[in-house]
């Protein structure tokens, strides 16, 4: 499951903005604010939640399941 903190943390790694995102995944900027803010992704469509992942996996980023790193916790990191 894709969370917020994982969101931000993508395009902080990208060094992109929320416009940026918006753009690449073909999401509305207030679609994008959304799955990043409290509630997170999880009121998202499954469609749109893809449609973000896909632009930031595409981008470089790989996404890390909680339990996947020593500390245990969702995350990201960037390919090599």
């Amino acid at each position: 499951m894709l969370t917020a903190d994982q969101v931000r943390a993508a395009r902080a790694l990208l060094d992109w903005s929320q416009p940026k995102l918006a753009e690449a995944s073909g999401l509305s900027l207030p679609t994008i604010r959304r799955m990043e803010g409290p509630i997170g992704p999880g009121r998202s469509s499954a469609a749109n939640v893809e449609a973000v992942r896909r632009a930031l996996d595409e981008a470089g980023v790989i996404f890390l399941d909680a339990g996947e790193t020593p500390a245990g916790g969702p995350g990201v990191r960037l390919k090599s």
